[in-house]
């Protein structure tokens, strides 16, 4: 990973910003900027340089991960080392950034406390976020190779779910088959939402019982190297109805249809539309009920957001989820997720997995 590269892409663009200093704390973005994929620290970006601050728990770790930062292992906890840093340094750096979505307020008010009076803190871009959109080829790597681990606990799912065995088992064999493949955890909490619980979008695996006759929603993930997979699958156990199998097909056709419409250059607006029209013309657009899709990476849930009225332009690089669903109060729930890559031309499908409809 390029980390001296994304640490002074980030000082290039502090001038523009009128910002002295960034205070990074958020610990995905640390990771993505210097490598350190520890629990407790902070990086200070300033246009001459970089330090990361962490305490002795972390120096061994540190030292062998953070690349492109000056390493300050301190008694203190990162951001008051930060902090009195900052203040060493005098009026020179005065117009300090922070993560506003991601700092306490007592966090920072704490900071306020050691910092000079002159200095002023201002919520900044999402500059690091503004980056991660964009995957490099290394991550993208990394993603595919989440993808398809991932995508091999389906199996594990499908010898699991019969009528009577409790959701909460099937995503217990799930996640032990993702840790005897080498996964370093879910991404999330695994949703295994059966019978009326399939109209929840996100009913997570809970102690009922799968019944006798249903659709069964399966949505998933694993870590991997840091980085996250995410994919969504719905079976049916027990023979479907005619309008069962019929939701089912059109989910599908509205999610390839999302799949189709991604490309470079293209809003991600519009790959919300293409699902919602394909669901409106079946009369079932009113049972999606949340956005198209997400950005996926370090984290399950990244910029850009796949939805209406938004106008992010898609580039190449950017890894998103396509998953509409349809969810129909006290009867069921089907959705289906795929990860794709947006390439100069069109896309790359990530998910290997077949979106034929499974009978169990």
């Amino acid at each position: 990973m390029d980390h001296s590269g994304r640490l002074l892409g980030i000082r290039k663009t502090l001038a523009a910003h009128k910002l002295d200093v960034l205070l990074v704390t958020h610990l995905p973005n640390i990771r993505y900027l210097c490598g350190f994929s520890g629990s407790s620290g902070v990086l200070l970006v300033s246009e001459k340089g970089s330090v990361f601050f962490t305490d002795g728990r972390y120096t061994t770790q540190a030292r062998a991960e953070v690349q492109g930062a000056r390493l300050a292992v301190t008694r203190k906890p990162g951001l008051s080392a930060a902090a009195e840093w900052l203040k060493s340094r005098g009026q020179g750096l005065r117009r300090i950034g922070v993560e506003g979505e991601h700092m306490t307020v007592g966090a920072r008010c704490r900071l306020t406390a050691v910092l000079p009076t002159r200095t002023r803190l201002r919520e900044a871009p999402a500059l690091v976020e503004q980056m991660r959109m964009v995957k490099d080829e290394e991550e993208i790597s990394r993603l595919r190779a989440a993808v398809r681990l991932g995508a091999g606990l389906f199996d594990a799912a499908l010898k699991t779910i019969r009528p009577g065995v409790k959701e909460a088992d099937v995503a217990a064999e799930m996640e032990y088959a993702a840790r005897r493949a080498g996964a370093e955890q879910m991404s999330f909490e695994t949703i295994i939402a059966s019978g009326e619980r399939s109209a929840l979008p996100h009913g997570r695996a809970s102690q009922a019982v799968i019944p006798a006759h249903g659709f069964v929603v399966c949505d998933f993930g694993v870590i991997l190297a840091g980085y996250c997979s995410d994919m969504t699958r719905t079976v049916h156990v027990g023979d479907p109805t005619h309008q069962a199998r019929q939701t089912y097909e059109t989910v599908r056709e509205a999610q390839q249809a999302a799949v189709d419409a991604v490309g470079s250059g293209t809003s991600v607006g519009e790959v919300d539309r293409a699902a919602r029209k394909l669901l409106h013309k079946r009369h079932l657009a009113k049972f999606f009920t949340h956005s198209t899709g997400h950005g996926v990476g370090l984290e399950i849930h990244e910029s850009p957001r796949i939805a209406a009225a938004q106008t992010e332009i898609l580039r190449p690089g950017m890894v998103i989820t396509i998953e509409p669903g349809v969810y129909v109060p006290g009867k069921w729930g089907v959705r289906i997720e795929d990860m794709v890559v947006v390439r100069e031309r069109g896309y790359e499908m990530l998910t290997p997995t077949s979106k034929e409809l499974v009978v169990i």
